[in-house]
């Protein structure tokens, strides 16, 4: 049983592909920090973040909402890296790494979401 949701490998996965995108983002042009930048940037957080509040759910449904939800902004990401290297706002080596970090944490949240639909729960 996990203690906090620190504990849960589909956030850290999550949260360091957040701080990836960060790291991305601050070499895109100043034109974009209002546009592709702040969209990028909190669909990445909305991953973590949705982790974050299913966690402390007590509902099976309400937790697998939260989930989904969080799938969505990691699809949502996937095209914002797809786009920043298209746009030439990303290098190859930064597509590579940015593609390899939203894989593990699709991966990671994807079994997390199998756990908690087979769990049993009091709703």
């Amino acid at each position: 049983m996990t203690q906090s949701f620190k504990d849960i490998i589909a956030w850290q996965k999550a949260h360091q592909f957040v701080l990836s995108v960060y790291r991305m983002t601050n070499k895109f042009p100043a034109h974009e920090r209002f546009g592709l930048c702040s969209q990028f940037r909190r669909a990445a957080v909305s991953i973590s973040a949705n982790i974050v509040e299913g966690y402390k759910k007590i509902g099976k449904a309400d937790k697998l909402r939260l989930m989904n939800i969080a799938q969505g902004s990691l699809e949502e990401c996937r095209y914002y890296i797809l786009l920043s290297k298209d746009l030439n706002y990303i290098t190859e080596n930064d597509y590579n790494q940015l593609t390899w970090s939203i894989e593990e944490a699709s991966k990671t949240l994807n079994a997390y979401c199998k756990s908690i639909a087979t769990r049993k729960f009091e709703d």
